[in-house]
């Protein structure tokens, strides 16, 4: 029970790993504030939520909408009167090109989420935090790690979230507060499943046998699951890690080494 009644808020709640962070977060205690645009989406998770026996605050937010995230923070301390934790997951993905040729407006507009959403929300929710000597934990990805085509642009964004992410704990930390990122490899949920069909598909082969090839270029030749960066993030907010700032804490099942 690392999170015992601390109130953690989560961006980018979906299927995948936001839904992992809020349920791992609920098992170790925590009150949870779930945020993304899709009600729906929101409202399922919760449900989960409150079925682990913690309180689940739904907040439909455009987390790139300034007024709306003023709103979040209004609502969410009117709920709880305190925040211990915020989580920036969500993620828009970056075209898959090249930086020679990819258009500069798709860019931008990753970069709107993927970096000037996680310090918009960092920013208005520091008060808070600072009372609590609480914790933001960035998600970032192993993306940082290499630099193969089509990346590129993917990789300029994360790059640019753990180098605001450092510089946020150098600001905040003399208030208390740590900023740390969590940098995941292969995912092995829906999507990369999904994708792991369609390649089996298109070579004639088993989607075991794609996994296999995969997970043989990791040290523990497996791919991490959703809920083993969720447990990392779990970690990072934690008294546990209360040393720990500015640091990224890679979950790749050991397919790169820092």
């Amino acid at each position: 029970m690392l999170l015992t009644d601390k109130v953690v808020v989560v961006s980018g709640i979906g299927p995948g790993l936001g839904r992992s962070i809020a349920l791992q977060s609920a098992k170790n205690g925590a009150d949870l504030v779930l945020v993304s645009r899709t009600k729906e989406r929101l409202d399922a998770v919760a449900d989960e939520v409150r079925a682990l026996g913690r309180s689940a605050f739904v907040v439909p937010t455009d987390i790139n909408d300034d007024s709306a995230c003023v709103e979040l923070v209004d609502r969410v301390l009117g709920e709880y009167g305190h925040v211990d934790v915020l989580v920036n997951n969500a993620f828009a993905i970056p075209p898959l090109k090249g930086l020679l040729d990819v258009d500069f407006d798709a860019v931008r507009a990753s970069m709107e989420t993927n970096v000037f959403a996680a310090l918009r929300l960092s920013r208005l929710f520091a008060p808070q935090l600072a009372a609590a000597r609480g914790a933001i934990v960035m998600i970032n990805s192993s993306v940082l790690r290499h630099s193969g085509l089509p990346y590129g642009p993917y990789k300029m964004t994360k790059a640019a979230l753990l180098a605001m992410a450092q510089a946020l704990a150098t600001e905040l930390g003399p208030r208390g507060v740590r900023v740390n990122s969590v940098a995941p490899g292969w995912i092995y949920a829906e999507m990369v499943q999904a994708l792991f069909d369609y390649q089996a598909g298109k070579r004639g082969i088993t989607a075991k046998e794609v996994y296999d090839e995969t997970a043989a270029a990791c040290d523990l030749r497996r791919l991490p699951v959703p809920d083993s960066i969720a447990d990392a993030v779990v970690f990072m907010a934690s008294s546990m890690a209360r040393d720990i700032t500015g640091h990224c804490l890679d979950v790749n099942a050991g397919e790169f080494h820092v």
